[in-house]
């Protein structure tokens, strides 16, 4: 047998000009992947960052870019729901104010959830405070519970919450529980049996199954952390369902912020969830025609709209209102993310800014959970510096909140970190509030964090091998994160 493949070999080098067809399958190969990329109509920066990787690496670099490059899907078929809603109006609260209303109508164009109310908004600060206030509204359901997240254990808070669900299913509420395939990898059919067999419903998002001839959803994921009880209490933020979130069982628990909601906003929400179970779960919409699900609410005081964003969309609506909302600030800007990767829009935004005079400042982790990410992130410090943004480290927790206040009213929280995946990749969904109160409970909470952080200063170290390398080649690899 090893003489079959040596002769084989010998004629494929006998051939004349092997050399020179290799080189040309390969100028053809990069310009074929060229012409593919360009058309993807993404950030120089992105597009350069695909071509160099693909063009090094000819193979591998291929398959890393069919499994986890830039793809869109398509959900027309599910927008049918919006129309059914009822919703296609701007509520009268969104009128009180020009620069409002001009968010609230991107909001609206980009996403197809108009503007809002919301009658209270609690802001809960870490998962203990958090998983304590699901519990309870879980125990009150007594028509459904709808539950969408991107990571869930079946450890000792997982499991938690899950009994939760599985007393109220057996009393009749009806509860659909959608996780991500890749986020919640460690859950287990064994781990929902009971819950199933109580009459829940369980769906994955995006199966990691590989199909021939069809591009895996691999890398777009719901990062979405969303609940509904009722169709009158909504949960959003960042906080997800695992013991690393709460701080009673750890003492390295993640720094993190989610939000309770009531009112009519709880309706954008719930459509979401919706959505996101139809597309999943492969059902009709016709399935939540019961009344049940979209109770009426009274007005509230406090403007809200629920922003989402996807691969399904190219408008990344979420993206957009943060740096519209950071334009329209004309005296702060705060903002805080666990991973920040700006596009040269949001960047601009910040910069001009703090150029402008506002009171501009970013706080981010001193030590992500990702090393390349904590890099990246660190290479836009200088310009950011430079131009007057105050750069803060926390630690040594992990910070996990993503959260953005400009001015006193105007206040952005959901599940969407402030870089290219939360934006363009991932299917996230934040809660935009125009008003004092919410604002200046949420701003207290964020000066403390400010006060537990340590500031960077523009004489930061700037070694070549250790800190200014590894920042501009993180930086070239983060539109690949």
């Amino acid at each position: 047998m090893p003489d079959v493949f040596l002769a084989a070999w010998d004629r494929i080098t006998a051939i004349p000009h092997l050399g020179l067809y290799l080189v040309l399958a390969w100028v053809l190969y990069i310009l074929w992947l060229c012409v593919w990329i360009v058309l993807q109509k993404r950030e120089p920066v992105a597009t350069l960052s695909w071509v160099l990787s693909l063009a090094l690496l000819p193979y591998l670099g291929f398959l890393v870019y069919f499994l986890l490059g830039p793809q869109r899907i398509r959900r027309q078929r599910l927008r049918r729901g919006r129309s059914r809603s009822g919703m296609s109006h701007f509520t009268r609260a969104a009128a009180s104010d020009d620069a409002c209303v001009e968010l609230a109508r991107i909001g609206q164009a980009t996403t197809g959830l108009p503007p809002s109310t919301a009658t209270a908004v609690q802001w809960l600060e870490d998962g203990c405070a958090t998983y304590a206030a699901l519990l309870q509204a879980i125990a009150r359901a007594r028509h459904h519970v709808h539950l969408e997240y991107y990571i869930w254990n079946p450890d000792r808070t997982g499991q938690r919450v899950l009994e939760a669900l599985l007393e109220r299913a057996r009393a009749g509420v009806k509860v659909r529980l959608l996780l991500d395939a890749v986020g919640s990898s460690p859950m287990r059919r064994h781990h929902l049996r009971e819950l199933i067999e109580a009459g829940a419903e369980f769906a994955w998002f995006h199966p990691t199954r590989l199909r021939p001839f069809t591009r895996p959803w691999l890398n777009l994921r719901t990062h979405r952390k969303i609940v509904v009880v009722d169709g009158a209490i909504g949960f959003i933020g960042g906080i997800n369902v695992c013991d690393e979130e709460d701080e009673s069982l750890s003492s390295t628990a993640y720094r993190d912020l989610h939000a309770r909601v009531e009112g009519e906003v709880v309706r954008s929400l719930q459509l979401t969830f919706v959505e996101d179970w139809v597309y999943a779960a492969g059902c009709e919409p016709a399935a939540f025609a019961d009344a049940g699900y979209w109770p009426q609410a009274e007005p509230g005081p406090i403007q809200a709209q629920v922003l989402v964003s996807g691969p399904d969309s190219s408008w990344e609506a979420i993206h957009r209102l943060h740096v519209a909302a950071i334009h329209e600030a004309r005296r702060r800007v705060w903002l805080v993310t666990p991973y920040f990767v700006p596009g040269e829009a949001a960047r601009m935004a910040l910069t001009s800014a703090a150029l402008g005079g506002l009171d501009t400042r970013l706080l981010v982790p001193r030590r992500s959970d990702s090393r390349l990410v904590t890099l990246a992130a660190r290479s836009y410090f200088d310009e950011l510096l430079q131009a007057g943004v105050q750069v803060y480290e926390y630690g040594p927790r992990m910070l996990h909140t993503k959260a953005l206040l400009t001015d006193d009213a105007l206040c952005l929280v959901g599940s969407a970190n402030f870089d290219h995946r939360s934006f363009r990749l991932n299917f996230e969904a934040s809660l935009l509030l125009r008003d004092p109160q919410a604002c200046q409970a949420l701003s207290r909470l964020v000066e403390a964090e400010f006060a537990h952080a340590r500031r960077v200063r523009l004489d930061r170290p700037q070694g070549l091998w250790r800190h200014r390398l590894p920042e501009a080649f993180a930086r070239l690899l983060s539109p690949l994160l």
